[in-house]
């Protein structure tokens, strides 16, 4: 079965780095070629309300055991190398849900901003946020800014939460931007994909070479529409709430068993696959 060659790590990690695995971690980490991990993974974190609702508990008990999973992939990403991470957290469709439900999200995110410092310290993450972050209420405004100043000099991975985002209204963001740049001068060139992807949230991070989708839902729900166009998509039954490591493990394995072409062909010809590129590059 050809294999997905793709991010080479100059120092890849050692099994031990997870600490403690149990027989099915095991297992799928013998399957797994460390060396050829996805330089960056994206994922829709969906079916917390499903996973509450089958136990006969309100949609924020959900929430709150998702936030654990959320705990999970992030320490494993970071301990396997993988350079950036994003979690969709929020969408700019989700402001229509009941209030009592929004506040609690938000009151969730300031929560592990507060809790989770000295986790992603200790792992030298770096955040960032994407979305229209100015549109926030002025307390999780200030949290998102201080806990990308606290962790702007990290060199690990690089921790992307999407909050109040939309994949559309980056690409509007973005070109609005371009145009403000320009000031109405109609002599400019025409714009490239190199330029307007220099304006996305996303400028400066590799395109996801993979998305994981949970809870089966087979739709990209507004994510990351530009930086997409070539990742590998892995789609898993599992609610959000029960994605444990082993189920990230399994992802991942999936991911390698992929041969990624990038619209071109690959029988009889040698292997010139090349690494996801960077927003803007």
């Amino acid at each position: 079965m050809s294999q997905t060659k793709t991010h080479k790590t100059l120092h890849g990690p050692a099994p031990e780095s997870l600490g403690p695995v149990t027989s099915e971690e095991a297992q799928l980490l013998e399957k797994l070629d460390l060396t050829r991990l996805p330089r960056h993974v994206a994922v829709i974190m969906d079916g917390n309300g499903r996973w509450a609702q089958k136990r006969h508990l309100p949609r924020i008990a959900g929430h709150r055991s998702g936030a654990q999973s959320a705990r999970t992939s992030i320490e494993t990403c970071a301990r396997l190398k993988i350079e950036a991470l994003t979690l969709y957290a929020f969408s700019v469709e989700n402001w229509r849900r009941p209030k009592t439900e929004i506040d609690f999200l938000m009151q969730l995110l300031r929560e592990y901003l507060k809790n989770e410092m000295p986790l992603l310290q200790k792992n030298e993450i770096r955040m960032r946020f994407l979305g229209r972050i100015e549109e926030l209420a002025p307390a999780v405004q200030k949290d998102v800014r201080e806990a990308m100043e606290k962790t702007a000099g990290n060199k690990g991975m690089v921790l992307s939460v999407a909050v109040n985002y939309g994949g559309r209204a980056e690409i509007v963001d973005a070109m609005n931007a371009i145009l403000s740049e320009r000031n109405g001068n109609a002599a400019s060139p025409q714009i490239t994909e190199e330029q307007l992807a220099r304006h996305l949230y996303t400028g400066g991070l590799p395109d996801p070479d993979l998305l994981i989708r949970t809870s089966g839902e087979m739709r990209l729900s507004n994510f990351l529409l530009w930086q997409i166009a070539y990742s590998e998509i892995f789609v898993t039954e599992t609610l959000w709430p029960d994605f444990n490591r082993a189920r990230l493990l399994e992802a991942l394995v999936e991911f390698q068993k992929r041969e990624r072409r990038y619209g071109g062909i690959r029988e009889g010809q040698p292997d010139t696959e090349r690494p996801a590129r960077v927003a803007g590059e």
